[in-house]
């Protein structure tokens, strides 16, 4: 019979350190960007939700990724690989907008998922159209909010932030849902 360990001694340094936020999600602090406080606080509100949403998007394509199936799986398994990592490459850049207007980026994919508009999908396997369906749905919601948000923030002068979702967000969901929706088109497999 083997004896019990003995407990392991306690550890001091920095992996138990507790601190405070040293600034709350939901503020801005002052950057000399020439944005007014307001018109920066706008713009990260709105980059913030695009960033939970283009998460849960991330996520999405990962999961299907990962559950392919059927005759295209690896056309598929790799476009959908390709568009996660381009998206991965959008949430960077949204993170990095909202904090060089001085905001707090939504970092915590708990986070994300409070503020996502995206519907979480089952946790199993669902049919190749019906997940494709689902990220097509998934981009829709994200351009229909990123348009707006574009608008709004272009009035209020802010050019950085209007390029940035103009740029990178429309232009990529639009060219991701253009690649996904023309596998859902009614064409036979194989030629008549």
């Amino acid at each position: 019979m083997t004896a019990p360990r003995p407990p392991a001694p306690a550890r001091s340094g920095g992996c138990t350190r507790k601190g405070q936020e040293v600034q709350p999600f939901g503020t801005v602090k002052h950057v000399a960007i020439g944005l007014s406080r307001d018109s920066r606080m706008y713009a990260c509100q709105r980059l913030n939700h695009l960033l939970a949403d283009t998460q849960m998007l991330y996520a999405l394509y990962k999961k299907h990724h990962r559950l392919m199936r059927g005759p295209t799986f690896h056309q598929l398994h790799l476009l959908l690989d390709q568009h996660g990592e381009q998206q991965l490459s959008v949430v960077d850049s949204l993170a990095e907008r909202v904090q060089s207007l001085g905001g707090v980026a939504v970092a915590d994919p708990r986070h994300a998922a409070e503020l996502t508009r995206i519907p979480r999908p089952p946790d199993g396997v669902e049919e190749v159209p019906v997940m494709l369906s689902r990220l097509l749905k998934a981009h829709e919601t994200i351009l229909i909010d990123a348009r707006d948000a574009a608008r709004r923030i272009a009035d209020l002068g802010d050019d950085g932030t209007n390029d940035l979702i103009v740029s990178d967000v429309v232009r990529a969901a639009e060219a991701q849902t253009w690649f996904l929706a023309e596998h859902l088109v009614d064409a036979p497999l194989t030629p008549s």
